[in-house]
């Protein structure tokens, strides 16, 4: 592996040589050394059109050069309003309203903020507290710190911000109350009732969580029935519910919104990743019309913003990376493809003593590591299993996402495949056998440890 540039960048991992990569094409990057690697993760689950679309680029270009920037609360665009007509006939919510940031993490803060001053709104004053589930990750910022629920990115700032009741995930595979579905009732989802009784339902504002469980748990697909219940403990309780959709959105479990396959209409949606692709650092809060109208008669405005808000190149980009999406229908060919990589994941891998679980929904699939698969014991933390193998898938040419903490925030390995839609059955099968030959090398290596 050819050498990071030493140079003035602070590197987010210090130990690890960074290749230079000079272009993308498909689910392809290829480095100054002349290295071709397969992106089977497309990035941390957002390059979902591939890599190196024409046409993506130039309207951004064309956008940059008629006008870049303007400040988003003195004007709009034509490309801010056309995209977001555009989107409004997408996301699951009546009459849906925009709010447009940079990162995934401002989408959320975004959410939670605007979740308080809905509930002022509709005085509701005592309303300041937001529900989340463990195992979830929402954001760096310490507001989205708060209702995160992974230990080891918490602990640093746990000081530094008000912290926010949790719940158990629907995490089966691990189920926090030792219980198989159907006959558990859904008691991961029965917990949001006691937990909202535990703070008084008059203080509760809102509920967030990710409709699949994302990088931290990897991809843990939800029970039958969880959602309804959740959506009906919300609505009993005057909770608002936030679907945090920045890795689920614009396709990647086969639909363009994840709250879509489980037929249940949030109030908020946080949306980021997918919107552009990659392409442009773009967020959007998705909320409801009647609430922003009840913002807007109780107080004027929201009371929220950011410099680089309603980037008119950010539309730009998000409204080709949706013509791209429609154009190719590739929302329809994750959803087709899905089904095989899981397959071809389980047929691979599911026998080999060191995987645990095979696990996803379209093109969002997880591999958990065990060292025991009967006791479903995990590799020491020292083992760093997960950052093993996806090392050496990338010393193989195929890229990967690995995440740790799946048994209690510290301990436990995973890693997450989720490949741009445009990736090919042939591209496929090489990901899935790379993947295979490395997770049985490094378990030899393991074992003897």
């Amino acid at each position: 592996m050819s050498k990071h540039p030493q140079g003035h960048v602070f590197y987010r991992r210090m130990a690890h040589d960074y290749p230079v990569i000079e272009r993308g094409e498909g689910v392809y990057l290829y480095d100054a050394g002349g290295r071709r690697y397969i992106d089977a993760s497309g990035g941390p689950l957002v390059v979902n059109v591939g890599h190196g679309v024409g046409s993506i680029a130039q309207a951004m270009a064309r956008q940059a050069a008629q006008v870049a920037y303007v400040h988003g609360s003195l004007f709009t665009t034509e490309a801010l309003e056309a995209y977001s007509r555009r989107l409004a006939a997408k996301v699951p919510l009546p009459d849906a309203r925009f709010f447009y940031l940079s990162s995934g993490s401002e989408a959320v803060e975004t959410a939670l903020k605007f979740v308080r001053q809905a509930q002022l709104a509709r005085g509701e004053p005592a309303r300041d507290r937001i529900i989340s589930r463990w195992g979830s990750y929402h954001g760096m910022t310490l507001g989205t710190l708060a209702v995160s629920g992974k230990p080891s990115m918490r602990a640093p700032y746990a000081s530094m911000f008000q912290d926010m009741p949790h719940i158990q995930p629907p995490y089966c595979y691990r189920c926090p109350f030792g219980a198989t579905w159907p006959e558990c009732g859904l008691a991961c989802a029965r917990q949001l009732e006691d937990e909202v009784l535990r703070q008084g339902p008059e203080r509760v504002a809102g509920f967030i969580a990710e409709p699949v469980g994302g990088a931290t748990l990897g991809a843990i697909v939800p029970p039958e029935g969880y959602w309804e219940l959740v959506g009906e403990i919300c609505d009993r309780y005057g909770l608002m519910l936030i679907a945090d959709e920045v890795l689920t959105g614009y396709g990647r479990t086969g639909a363009w919104f994840a709250m879509q396959r489980f037929g249940v209409e949030p109030d908020v949606m946080a949306l980021a990743k997918g919107a552009t692709g990659g392409y442009f650092p773009l967020s959007i809060t998705a909320v409801r019309g009647t609430d922003v109208e009840a913002v807007r008669v109780a107080h004027g405005d929201f009371n929220h913003g950011g410099t680089f808000s309603h980037h008119a190149v950010g539309a730009a980009a998000a409204r080709a990376t949706l013509d791209y999406l429609e154009g190719d229908d590739l929302v329809g060919r994750a959803a087709a493809l899905g089904p095989s990589l899981g397959e071809q994941l389980d047929e691979a891998l599911g026998g080999l003593p060191s995987v645990g679980d095979v696990r996803g929904i379209g093109m969002m699939w997880a591999v958990e590591f065990v060292a025991d698969r009967e006791t479903k014991a995990p590799y020491p933390r020292d083992v760093h299993f997960a950052d093993r193998v996806c090392a050496r898938c990338m010393e193989l040419g195929v890229l990967l996402y690995p995440g740790h903490g799946s048994v209690d925030g510290v301990r436990g390995d995973h890693l997450m495949v989720a490949p741009p839609y445009v990736v090919t059955g042939d591209q496929l099968e090489v990901i899935v056998g790379t993947l295979r030959r490395a997770i049985e090398e490094v378990a030899d290596v393991a074992d003897l440890a």
